[in-house]
C-alpha cells in the first residue's frame, strides 16, 4: 500500500464528513449516519483500489452498503487487494447534538491482517508511544495506570483517563476515581479518544473500558500508525454473539487481543472532522463551499498529515450540496 492510496482515501473521509455536518445538531443520529454512508460509499466507486469491507455497517441483510463482505473500489485484475474497517460517521450521537469529537474513519489493510470482529463489546485499554509496552489488560485498572504513570513520569494522580459514559464501565470509573486518576467522560467516539492518547496537546493519557468491538479495530490501526499501544478483550453478551464471533474464524474469544492481533502488517489510516475536536476541526461552510480538516497517517512510513482542503461545491461532483 503507497502514500497515493493514503491520501486517495482521505476523499473519502472528507464525503461522509461534509455529507453528516449538514445535520450537526438537528437531533437526527440516523439521519446523519446514513447521509454519510451514502456518501462515503459513493466516493470509493472512484478509489483505484480492490477492497473488502470487514468492519462496516453490518451483515448484509442489516445494512444496504458498506456491509460486511463489501468490495468496494475501482480497482481491476492485479491492483492490490486491501481489507477495510470504515465508520462513517463515529459519534452520530455527538453530530446530532453539535458536541465535540464527531469524525469520519477508515482504516485500510493487508489481506487477512484486521481482525473480522463482530458486533459486541470489547474492553479495551489504549495508550500513546510514551507508554508502550506498559499496559496489560490481565492487571487491575489501578495497576495499569500506575504503570503508565511510570511510563510517562508522571504523578498518577495528574493523568487524565478517557471513559465512555456508559453504566457497564460504572465499576472502573468507581476504581479509577478511587486510585486518584482525572477522568473524561465521553458520550460517543472512542476511536478518537483513543487516538487523542497519541497527541500530547489534547491532554488525554489513555482510553479505558468497554466499547463496540469493531471500533476498537479501527481504533488500533490508527494507534499503529503513531506507534502507540493497545489490547482489547472481546466481551460478548451472548451465546449469538458467541456463535455469530466464531463464524468469523476467532476461536479463543476470551483472549486478550495484542495491537498486532486487532490490527496487523501494514496499515493506513484517515479521519475528517465533522464536529470540532480535540485535534480535529469540524466541517466548516462556507456559502460557496466548505472547509475541511482530516489527518492521514501510515504505519510503514510513520508519517502523520494534515489536511486542510478548501471545497468548491459548483466544481466537486462528488458532493452533494
Amino acid at each position: 500500500m503507497d502514500r497515493n492510496l493514503a491520501l486517495e482515501v482521505v476523499r473519502v473521509t472528507e464525503a461522509a464528513a461534509l455529507a453528516s455536518a449538514r445535520l450537526m445538531g438537528r437531533g437526527d443520529r440516523d439521519g446523519a449516519d446514513r447521509a454519510a454512508v451514502e456518501a462515503m460509499r459513493r466516493v470509493f466507486d472512484n478509489v483505484d483500489v480492490r477492497g473488502e469491507v470487514v468492519i462496516g455497517e453490518g451483515e448484509r441483510d442489516r445494512a444496504p452498503m458498506l456491509y460486511v463482505g463489501e468490495k468496494v473500489g475501482r480497482g481491476v485484475e492485479g491492483d492490490v487487494e486491501v481489507e477495510i474497517a470504515v465508520d462513517a460517521l463515529e459519534g452520530s450521537n455527538l453530530c446530532a447534538t453539535g458536541a465535540p469529537n464527531a469524525i469520519s474513519v477508515i482504516a485500510i489493510g493487508e489481506k487477512g491482517r484486521l481482525l473480522r470482529a463482530p458486533d459486541g463489546y470489547m474492553e479495551k485499554i489504549a495508550v500513546g508511544p510514551a507508554a508502550k509496552g506498559a499496559i496489560d489488560l490481565r492487571r487491575s485498572p489501578t495497576e495499569n495506570l500506575e504503570r503508565i504513570a511510570d511510563a510517562l513520569g508522571k504523578y498518577l494522580e495528574d493523568l487524565t483517563v478517557v471513559i465512555l459514559d456508559r453504566r457497564r464501565n460504572d465499576a472502573l470509573v468507581k476504581e479509577v476515581r478511587a486510585a486518584g486518576a482525572r477522568i473524561k467522560l465521553i458520550g460517543d467516539g472512542d476511536v478518537s479518544g483513543a487516538l487523542n492518547t497519541c497527541f500530547p496537546e489534547s491532554g488525554v493519557d489513555v482510553l479505558m473500558g468497554t466499547g463496540g468491538a469493531r471500533e476498537g479495530v479501527i481504533a488500533a490501526a490508527a494507534l499503529r500508525c503513531v506507534g502507540g499501544d493497545m489490547q482489547g478483550r472481546l466481551q460478548l453478551r451472548d451465546d449469538g454473539e458467541r456463535e455469530r464471533a466464531a463464524r468469523t474464524g476467532l476461536r479463543d474469544l476470551d483472549k486478550v487481543l495484542s495491537i498486532d492481533a486487532l490490527a496487523g502488517g501494514s496499515v493506513m489510516f484517515a479521519a475528517t472532522g465533522v464536529t470540532n475536536g480535540d485535534f480535529l476541526r469540524g466541517v466548516r461552510f462556507t456559502g460557496d463551499g466548505a472547509r475541511t480538516h482530516s489527518v492521514v497517517m501510515r504505519s510503514k512510513s510513520g508519517s502523520i498529515r494534515y489536511i486542510e482542503t478548501i471545497h468548491k461545491f459548483s466544481r466537486a461532483p462528488d458532493y452533494e450540496h
